[in-house]
């Protein structure tokens, strides 16, 4: 059996095809990604009701007079939760007009996303391996925070575009051709957005050059997810609101929160990987490769968290005992 495995484990590090989606693999469990994403998918769901809340009482403001444009955007922006978007539409009312009111929101909203955006610096810091002295402290932290924030709301603003060209390119002699059309803008700025966020969640020391797959990976996944979502919606879940109520509407959310956050991490990891050559990996260690002993450092010196402090890592053979200075 040993002589098997080793086989196996030989084998997957000789062919980049089946040792680089392993390395990623090994990359995320090692990070802990899991976890990270988890804690970006509960801020994102504690601010989406107050700023679904915010949206709706700024639209019966500034659009009282055409009630079609404002379900219209409305709309566009609850299409990207496919899977529960028609639960939110039902779920979701206007503060009124009150200025109090609005403030609540507006507060609630800001305090929700500033966890979001921090949440994703610090996923982003620690995939890329970041020495805690070298991450922004405060005023850079809350900067690159409100930075990803307004790159949401401009994430919002584009759907919104987008889905009223769809609409109109629907009805004009462009027909499936202009869906098409659509699809490939949408994708496109959706790459733009995210190449854009995850470089500003990251600390300096990481080019652009370096995020470009992530970024790719990042839109591609997100634009499956929704088609994906609007599918199981037409299909699976139909009478799902009746049955599960707003149990349903919670696991959903926080469920489509999560499976998009892994996968963005996923994505990026698969940019540090090969950004770094951190492949092959070994399954079975020992012995540890190269890349193996590389990755274990970086995992070291991510505990810097002075610059008076340097962290060092030595490795000994399984069959050594560790000395004081391996220690």
């Amino acid at each position: 059996m040993g002589r098997l495995i080793n086989s196996l484990d030989a084998f997957q590090q000789r062919h980049r095809a089946i040792a680089f989606p392993i390395a990623v693999w090994r990359k995320f469990s090692d990070d802990q990604a899991g976890n990270l994403a988890a804690l970006v998918a509960y801020y994102a769901f504690l601010s989406t009701f107050p700023l679904l809340l915010v949206l709706v009482t700024v639209l019966g403001m500034v659009l009282s007079g055409n009630p079609h444009l404002q379900q219209d955007v409305l709309n566009s922006a609850l299409s990207e939760f496919p899977v529960i978007g028609q639960q939110l539409r039902s779920n979701v009312h206007s503060l009124g007009r009150s200025g109090i009111g609005l403030v609540i929101g507006l507060v609630f909203t800001l305090i929700g996303a500033r966890g979001v955006a921090n949440a994703m610096q610090n996923a982003m810091n620690e995939v890329w391996e970041v020495p805690r002295r070298e991450r922004p402290g405060f005023p850079g932290s809350w900067l690159r925070s409100f930075a990803l924030i307004a790159i949401i709301g401009l994430g919002v603003i584009v759907t919104t575009v987008l889905s009223g060209v769809g609409s109109w390119s629907g009805h004009t002699f462009l027909g499936a051709w202009g869906k098409v059309i659509g699809i490939a803008l949408s994708l496109l700025l959706n790459i733009g957005l995210f190449w854009l966020g995850l470089r500003v969640a990251t600390t300096a020391r990481v080019t652009w050059r370096q995020l470009r797959v992530g970024a790719i990976l990042s839109a591609v996944v997100w634009q499956i997810l929704q088609y994906i979502g609007g599918y199981v919606v037409a299909h699976t879940l139909r009478h799902a609101s009746a049955t599960y109520g707003t149990f349903g509407l919670v696991l959903g959310l926080l469920a489509w929160f999560h499976l998009q956050a892994q996968l963005t991490l996923y994505a990026v990891e698969a940019d540090v990987v090969r950004a770094r050559k951190m492949w092959p990996r070994s399954l079975f260690p020992p012995p540890l490769t190269r890349e193996d002993r590389e990755a274990m450092r970086s995992y070291a010196q991510v505990e810097e968290r002075r610059p008076e402090v340097r962290v060092e890592t030595h490795f000994h053979e399984p069959d050594e005992a560790p000395t004081a200075k391996d220690a």
